[in-house]
């Protein structure tokens, strides 16, 4: 597991309740789809990016974090782990708070580059397992 439960409260509790989630369309069958939901229950606002920025649980998607025309506190990345390191880039510049890899998607590199810029920064977790267990 990469991050430690302090880093991974901080994150779902601190540091801010607006997530962009690269990689979440309408699919229902893909896993980003139910994790956004869950976030959404547990009072995040989850900002779809996806190529095809479609509007998914009520909210404007858009093709690429910089198209996001407001501030981002947490960046959920549901893309494998080669793409991953341009994403975390990308959350780097757009001045997001912290960078989330979901499970199974690790890149070392990246989160050394995410860290060093001063991102929290957590990988191959879930949100949606992790925010229950926070009680």
């Amino acid at each position: 597991m990469y991050g430690d439960e302090a880093t991974v409260r901080k994150i779902l509790t601190e540091l801010g309740d607006t997530w962009a989630v690269v990689g979440l369309s309408s699919n229902r069958q893909r896993a980003a789809y139910g994790v956004a939901e869950v976030l959404r229950r547990f009072g995040k606002r989850v900002v779809p990016v996806h190529p095809k920025a479609e509007t998914v649980h009520g909210e404007q998607g858009y093709a690429s974090l910089a198209d996001i025309p407001f501030e981002v506190d947490v960046v959920d990345v549901f893309v494998n782990s080669e793409l991953a390191g341009a994403v975390a880039d990308e959350a780097v510049a757009k001045g997001a708070a912290a960078v989330w890899f979901q499970l199974g998607v690790i890149d070392e590199d990246a989160s050394e580059r995410t860290r060093a810029a001063g991102l929290e920064m957590v990988m191959d977790r879930c949100p949606a397992i992790e925010i229950p267990r926070l009680g």
